[in-house]
């Protein structure tokens, strides 16, 4: 096949060649049937789409019809690679205008703790100029390719390391510190039963006092593992009704608290593209937010909507709470990070942060304004649903 270039300029009559550029360069993430997951910028600028969009899609859509067959073979020679070498092809890409882009693709597979496939990294490389063959220049792209696939691989390994270790550390949490906290907390109610007739003021205070810190902790625990669950849990994006979300998190906190008195009013139509069960979690933390700094109003109060730009969809939260002084939004959400006192039922710090893993894993991110006794407004950048509706 041969390796023609993306043409930066015409030739004049005396066959003179345009300057050449440096080659771009792009990273991206398949899952196993070739299809789009995740995209750096290069390769959005350099397919004139962005990854919202490409999600989903399979590669070979955005490949020229003549390049089809080689790239459905380098596909799947990676699936049945015994190890994490290189599959390397030349292709014709399509930009979204129509117009080809030839480049030097790498498609590295990347193997699961199983030892199956469980992803592929595709690397481009894509020169600029006219004219002529570059052989040297795409040899030396080529060996920088496969030099950064390796290291990708290696990257890759250790990241799997490192969830493995996260999900361990996760399981002890969840299991070795709750056992002695049972014992804190059921011990502590025996004795307090056992010696209920010769307790004085002082003594049930210290019980009770133990008993609640316990609960206390055991409440950490459980936003610790939420935390971790919203860090390394697989997603897997749709288009997500944020209002049926709201409805349920609404439904929830009603039952807990039945003669609480509130006004939930959502945008019609509100959506996003996302993973459903994360998303769902942010909305319940920022509506649990609200809910909790509303305590000493007369009704809770929440509006929620959205507004498009460019792929992103911008969601506002806006609650009547106490509010918060915005010398100190910088701490708003990072874990441990409280703006109010226990007088003010301030939580453990970790719902926020939660939000804006959510939010950020989600390629979006998390934001907000306040104003003391006023209430406060969270800004969350989502992926919009793209206009072809194309699920991922």
């Amino acid at each position: 096949m041969s390796r023609a270039q993306i043409s930066s300029g015409t030739q004049d009559g005396g066959g003179s060649r345009p300057e050449t550029a440096a080659p771009v360069q792009g990273i991206a993430i398949l899952d196993r049937e070739g299809r789009w997951l995740e995209a750096d910028p290069a390769i959005e600028r350099l397919l004139g789409r962005t990854i919202a969009r490409l999600a989903g899609e399979p590669l070979i859509a955005a490949v020229a019809a003549r390049d089809a067959d080689a790239l459905r073979v380098a596909l799947q020679a990676a699936l049945v690679a015994g190890d994490a070498q290189s599959q390397r092809l030349q292709l014709a890409l399509l930009h979204d205008d129509g117009h080809e882009i030839h480049a030097s693709v790498g498609i590295t597979p990347m193997h699961g703790a199983g030892g199956g496939v469980r992803s592929l990294v595709l690397h481009v490389v894509a020169g600029r100029g006219a004219g002529g063959e570059h052989a040297d220049a795409e040899g030396d792209a080529d060996a920088d390719a496969d030099a950064l696939s390796q290291r990708l691989a290696e990257a890759e390994a250790a990241l799997a390391s490192m969830k493995q270790l996260q999900a361990s550390f996760a399981h002890g949490v969840s299991h070795d510190l709750r056992a002695p906290l049972r014992a804190v907390d059921s011990f502590s109610a025996l004795l307090a039963t056992h010696l209920d007739g010769n307790l004085d003021a002082t003594a049930r205070d210290y019980i009770a006092r133990i008993r609640a810190a316990s609960a206390r902790m055991a409440t950490l625990i459980d936003s610790l593992l939420e935390l971790s669950r919203a860090m390394r849990a697989e997603l897997h994006p749709a288009p997500v009704d944020l209002g049926l979300l709201v409805d349920w998190a609404h439904a929830e906190l009603a039952d807990a608290e039945p003669g609480r008195a509130a006004q939930i009013d959502v945008q019609p139509g509100l959506q996003v593209l996302g993973d459903e069960r994360q998303l769902r979690q942010l909305v319940n933390q920022l509506l649990h937010n609200a809910w909790k700094f509303s305590r000493d109003r007369d009704r809770v109060r929440v509006e929620i909507d959205g507004e498009p730009r460019g792929d992103h969809v911008i969601v506002r939260v806006r609650d009547h709470g106490s509010g918060f002084d915005m010398r100190y939004a910088g701490k708003l959400f990072e874990p441990f990070q409280r703006l109010h006192g226990a007088e003010e039922a301030s939580g453990n710090g970790i719902g926020l942060a939660i939000v804006r893993c959510i939010a950020q894993r989600h390629g979006g991110r998390a934001w907000a304004q306040s104003e003391p006794g006023t209430g406060s407004t969270f800004f969350i950048e989502l992926p919009a649903v793209p206009d072809n509706g194309t699920q991922a």
